[in-house]
């Protein structure tokens, strides 16, 4: 859960609401965007606006293992959200094949 990992990490706000605080202090200082997790896409994204990018990793297709990742969100999902940009990694790279394992999210985002 969000506010364990925020303990662990000694932030001292939970995770959304430190997210929208290091984004806003980004887009302040004139940063073009940010990383974050998909779960604070959307609120990112109304709070920063259409011109801030947001770039996403731990993406992961629903038939891929969670692997480390914690927080994640299906590549349609994170999309939708408003992410500009997807890190998919492992889930195509760890792939018996890979390429396939592209196609296959691709043909999920149609």
């Amino acid at each position: 859960n969000s506010r364990q990992l925020a303990f662990e990490l000694k932030i001292p706000l939970e995770l959304p609401e430190y997210a929208l605080h290091m984004a806003l202090l980004a887009k302040e200082t004139g940063l073009a965007g940010a990383v974050c997790s998909p779960q604070e896409v959307e609120q990112l994204r109304m709070s920063c606006g259409d011109d801030f990018l947001l770039v996403c990793p731990g993406v992961r297709p629903k038939w891929a293992d969670g692997g480390d990742q914690k927080r994640s969100m299906t590549p349609k999902a994170t999309l939708k959200a408003g992410a500009d940009y997807l890190v998919i990694g492992r889930p195509i790279t760890a792939a018996s094949d890979p390429v396939a394992a592209f196609a296959r999210i691709c043909e999920e985002l149609e």
